[in-house]
């Protein structure tokens, strides 16, 4: 659609489901605080907690296998500044 601002112009509204998932065997892990793992853990998602994340100690072997097992990953708000300063640049 060429010219529209879906957040201005509200012509269309509802959602489309795809007959085919584009990528069904995404790969997701949860990073954050109790509540946030207690959460994933209910609906079956992997999750890390920050002693969790503690334990990698900054080991960038351990770091690297972290990243290549999953496809993303989702992370608490409150979590997001301290990621780098638990796992390295």
């Amino acid at each position: 659609l060429k010219n529209y601002d879906p957040q201005r112009e509200k012509r269309f509204a509802g959602t489309f489901r795809l007959p085919a998932v584009p990528r069904p065997n995404l790969k997701c892990c949860m990073l954050g605080n109790a509540a946030h793992c207690e959460q994933a853990d209910r609906i079956g998602i992997d999750h890390m907690s920050v002693e969790d994340l503690k334990k990698l100690n900054r080991n960038k072997k351990l770091v690297k296998k972290l990243a290549k097992k999953y496809d993303f990953f989702l992370a608490s708000d409150n979590m997001i500044k301290q990621i780098p300063r638990l796992l390295g640049p």
